[in-house]
């Protein structure tokens, strides 16, 4: 007998794919046939495709925050790492002036490329979630401004925007899941940020723009990780204590 064949497993198996492609199938085949009402069907179809993407974009959101791998050390290039995603993210929100301003190049450091990629990028997003929530008329030109720099054995990155800025109250709290101050927001993209962080052995802080740049609206995230890495940084802490203890025994 032959070898039974496994079972296939595409995206089609994901619930929300037959919502969309029907919604975009009854769009394309009658659209054009539907005199009476066009524009209302239009709206429908194009509100669940909308939708459709906003589910699916909070359960991938939920899905890889459960499943968040451990970060893999390697010895990369920071400035590399944030030219990257300020590019790709300035490729995708035109509109505002995305800026990157790296003190050295190469900026060496150990760390998990694509999981210091995904903080940037998510923080970014952020800024410019943050930038579209300010009235046009009180905007002008949404600017969102990241800094890479080394301070003695630390990478800081800042990442600096314009827009309707963080709240005073419970700040912190937006790192933990599932807390958001925005009406679509899933509350996992500061908290994945966060984790992120924390798991290269650093810190993260929320704060004003005005506090780097005075006058300025907008929020301030900076992101602060050992430039050698979370295991040999550890190593580095815990060798400093040792030379704190006393001898013993001790010496008459």
């Amino acid at each position: 007998m032959g070898r039974r064949r496994a079972p296939y497993r595409a995206r089609n198996q994901n619930p929300l794919t037959p919502i969309q492609l029907s919604a975009e199938r009854l769009r394309r085949k009658y659209g054009k046939m539907i005199n009476e009402d066009r524009g209302v069907f239009e709206q429908c179809t194009d509100t669940i495709v909308r939708q459709v993407d906003d589910i699916r974009r909070m359960v991938d959101e939920f899905s890889h925050f459960a499943r968040m791998p451990k970060p893999v050390l390697a010895a990369e290039n920071v400035a590399d790492t944030v030219r990257q995603a300020v590019f790709l993210m300035r490729v995708g929100n035109s509109e505002i002036d995305i800026n990157a301003d790296i003190s050295e190049d190469p900026m060496p450091a150990r760390f998990d490329r694509r999981l210091i990629s995904q903080a940037l990028t998510n923080t970014i997003k952020n800024a410019t979630e943050a930038i579209a929530a300010v009235p046009s008329e009180e905007l002008g030109k949404g600017v969102i401004q990241v800094n890479a720099a080394r301070e003695g054995d630390d990478i800081v990155i800042d990442i600096i925007d314009n827009g309707i800025g963080l709240p005073k109250e419970n700040r912190n709290r937006l790192l933990e899941p599932y807390v958001t101050t925005r009406e679509k927001g899933t509350g996992l993209g500061l908290a994945i940020v966060g984790r992120i962080v924390e798991e290269h052995g650093g810190t993260i802080e929320l704060r004003d723009a005005a506090e780097k740049i005075p006058g300025q609206r907008g929020a301030w995230v900076r992101m602060r990780i050992a430039a050698a890495g979370k295991a040999e940084n550890d190593r580095a802490r815990k060798a400093k204590d040792c030379k704190r203890v006393a001898p013993w025994p001790p010496k008459s």
